[in-house]
Formats: C-alpha cells, sequence, structure tokens
C-alpha cells in the first residue's frame, strides 16, 4: 500500500510540501545506504495527543549518527521540537514519526565525508504493523535462512539504512513463504531478533530474550517491556537463547515501535504454546497499552504531548 500523504515535511529546518521534499539521485545515501533513521509513535489518548518515547528515540537518533561521524546540524532539543511542529501542522492526532538522517549530495565515493548531512521528518497515519488481528491472534513466523551481521562488521546498535539491506532478505523470504515475519539468528547459531523488532519467550513463568550483543538492535520498546515486566514483578533474563528453545516455549512475542507487542502463535509450522496468544504476553501487551493510551500514571516520563 503506498504511504498515506501529508502536508508537509520537515526537511533541513523548513516545511516543504509533500511531493516537494525531493533529493538528488547522486546523493550518497542512495548508493551506499549512509542513512540513520527512527521510528516513532505518537498515539492518540484521552489528555491528548502523545509522543512515546521520543527524548529516547532522539537520543539513539544521535548516537546512530555519531558511530557514522555524521554531524546533525541540528541540537536533539531543535529535532525534537521540528518532531512536534511536524504533527501539528498536519494536524494528525495519531500517526508514525520518520526522522532520517543522511548524506547527501557533492561527492560520490566511499568516503562520505564531503557529503552534507540532511536531515528529514515526516510523519504519516500508520496503523498495525503486522496487522491489527495479529496483536490478539498471534502471528506465525520462520526461522531466516540469512544470518544477522557478525560482529565488528556492521555496527548493530546503530539504526542504520544499510543494517536494513539484511532485514529486507529476512522479511522477503519469510513473506514469500506464507509466513508474516521471519526470526533471523546470529552467526552463533543463537537467536538475534526479528526483520524489525526484538524477541521475547516465556517457559514454565520465566522470560528471556536475546543480550545486546546477540546482533539485536537494542529497542526502545524492548526496553519499555523489560521495565514493566519488573514493575510487576517478573523476572527478565537477558542471554543466549537456542533456536529450538523457541518451539518449546508456552510464549514467544515480538516488541518493536510498529509491532507494539505482538505475540507469535507459531514458529516454522510448530505451535507455540497454545497457539494464540499467551496470558503473560496479555498482561504486558494489557500494560503497555494502559501506558501509551494515558490510561494509567505516566511515572517513567514516557509520554511527550503534542
Amino acid at each position: 500500500m503506498p504511504l498515506p500523504e501529508c502536508d508537509k515535511i520537515w526537511f533541513n529546518g523548513g516545511l516543504v510540501d509533500w511531493h516537494d521534499a525531493k533529493i538528488h539521485v547522486l546523493s550518497h545515501v542512495v548508493h551506499y545506504g549512509s542513512s540513520v533513521f527512527e521510528g516513532i509513535r505518537c498515539y492518540k489518548t484521552e489528555k491528548g495527543s502523545a509522543v512515546f518515547r521520543l527524548d529516547e528515540h532522539v537520543s539513539r537518533l544521535f548516537d546512530s549518527a555519531k558511530i557514522y561521524r555524521m554531524e546533525i546540524p541540528y541540537t536533539q532539543e531543535e529535532v525534537t521540537q521540528a518532531i512536534l511542529e511536524t504533527i501539528r501542522i498536519n494536524k494528525l492526532e495519531a500517526c508514525y514519526i520518520r526522522p532520517v538522517v543522511f548524506r547527501g549530495y557533492e561527492t560520490l565515493g566511499v568516503d562520505p565525508m564531503g557529503c552534507p548531512v540532511d536531515v528529514v521528518i515526516a510523519v504519516w497515519e500508520w496503523g498495525e504493523y503486522l496487522g491489527e488481528a495479529a496483536l490478539k491472534n498471534g502471528v506465525s513466523v520462520c526461522t531466516s535462512s540469512w544470518n544477522r551481521m557478525a560482529p565488528n562488521t556492521l555496527p548493530f546498535l546503530a539504526k542504520a539504512g544499510g543494517n536494513y539491506l539484511n532485514s529486507q532478505l529476512v522479511r522477503i523470504e519469510a513473506n514469500m513463504n506464507g509466513y508474516d515475519e521471519g526470526i533471523v539468528l546470529g552467526t552463533d547459531g543463537l537467536v538475534s531478533e526479528g526483520s524489525g523488532e526484538n524477541i521475547f519467550a516465556i517457559k514454565n513463568g520465566s522470560i528471556v530474550t536475546p543480550e545486546s550483543h546477540y546482533g539485536i538492535l537494542p529497542g526502545i520498546t524492548r526496553h519499555t517491556a523489560i521495565t514493566l515486566m519488573r514493575d510487576m514483578g517478573m523476572k527478565v533474563e537477558q542471554r543466549g537463547i537456542p533456536r529450538e528453545f523457541l518451539y518449546i516455549a508456552d510464549e514467544v512475542f515480538f516488541t518493536g515501535t510498529a509491532a507494539e507487542i505482538t505475540p507469535i502463535r507459531a514458529i516454522d509450522k510448530i505451535q507455540v504454546g497454545a497457539g494464540e496468544r499467551g496470558p503473560i504476553t496479555e498482561q504486558i501487551q494489557d500494560a503497555f497499552f494502559k501506558v501509551i493510551r494515558a490510561e494509567v500514571e505516566d511515572k517513567h516520563g514516557w509520554l511527550t504531548f503534542v
């Protein structure tokens, strides 16, 4: 489906019409994938529109740029305010937010340092990433034939555009074989994450998730889920997870800004638990949605009202 268009996009410090937000075909990013970005959600709540964990997302954007030596020509506060301004000007009560920082048009070669650093912020209406029914019924996934990048090849702590070539292969393979999503393993054969989500597994009440050095992007929704679970008195262990552990788990679920908290009902056509959303996953979902809808006290300061 094409993106639902909005009126304005923030482009290098100013608002431009949606169809005027263009770059040159010889921009460095087009040829070498030299971009970093974020995916952020703004939710409609009873108290007004609120962006979820905006400060953390903007901070990670700047961290990603620092890793790739991309000096963003704006402060974190300026980018934060630009995001809020873009939501307001487009009059959206709820939306997906995509800030992207990239090497623009100047020189063309592997060395990017002669190219300008451009910053764009776009917003649009977007529903559940894996489908509304997936939040209740769960999704069917496969183990991908592709591996995550090995450490010291590409920095997986950076949310960089080039990294997602790997994710595209995982998702394409899964979809072409009739699955909703793919799970990718690291070069050590242990579970890493989904194409764009972190993963958790529950066995006999114990909750586990891969540690950051297993090739994962340490997700902000992942951190949110861990925090909520600990608030509810649940213990979460971060460690290596063998592929087959997922088959015998009682519950498995994805976390991510787009995916939110999505249960997994089957992996490689092996039913997970009862083959539907499990009780602990439902508890975590319920706690998560109460926070993002401003139905409970925002004791962690995660909501920024537009």
